[in-house]
């Protein structure tokens, strides 16, 4: 796999535990928790991601059926193989209702990891406040079966962020340009991989590499 393990808050390279402390550690953000460079959701990746470390209740949410013309561009998590994993990625690229490409990351976390308000642009590592000021929710998608409440909430000026909570884990929807947030609009069903049939054919495009995290 190339690249190294960066920082779930910052994307900064990260140093592996050693023998004064047994945390990868972020040179700005302390203890944190490492994320493994991003490739593409085949089997091999897919079968490497689901079993690392313990088992783990942090789903990997994919949209399917993935919209018309959408492709699967990116899949990683955070964690390591002592603690399992903590957060989950999964980055799609596809056409714009409005004009253009458009590109969604999903990401499902513990709480405190904080890489969904990492690339929704906000600071700390959870929606906190931005979640404690809103009223009735925004939008409703289905993740694995059950209707999910989102909120909108304001992160970087060029992305669309919504956030909820399906199977006890913060889940984030984060789209670039602002202007495909009109894809939540459109009935859009995740699906858990861990439970994918083990011959799910994902339509898969070019690894993402220029998302502006």
């Amino acid at each position: 796999m190339i690249g190294h393990p960066s920082c779930a808050r910052c994307g900064r390279e990260v140093r592996a535990p050693g023998i004064w402390s047994n945390a990868w550690r972020c040179e700005v953000h302390g203890e944190v928790e490492p994320v493994a460079p991003v490739g593409l959701p085949t089997h091999e990746r897919l079968g490497r991601d689901l079993k690392t470390g313990p088992a783990s209740d942090v789903p990997f949410w994919l949209p399917w059926p993935l919209p018309t013309g959408w492709l699967a561009t990116g899949i990683t998590h955070a964690g390591d193989d002592r603690h399992g994993v903590r957060a989950s990625f999964v980055a799609c690229t596809g056409p714009n209702p409005l004009g253009g490409p458009a590109d969604l990351v999903i990401v499902a976390e513990e709480p405190g990891v904080g890489l969904g308000a990492r690339w929704a642009g906000l600071d700390g590592r959870d929606p906190g406040t931005e979640l404690a000021t809103q009223t009735g929710s925004h939008a409703k998608i289905h993740a694995a079966g059950h209707p999910t409440a989102l909120w909108c909430v304001h992160g970087a000026d060029d992305r669309a962020v919504y956030v909820g909570e399906a199977l006890g884990r913060w889940l984030w929807l984060i789209l670039w340009p602002s202007s495909a947030g009109v894809l939540i609009a459109d009935h859009i069903t995740l699906m858990d991989l861990r439970d994918a049939p083990c011959d799910l054919d994902i339509p898969l495009g070019p690894l993402m590499g220029s998302l502006p995290a």
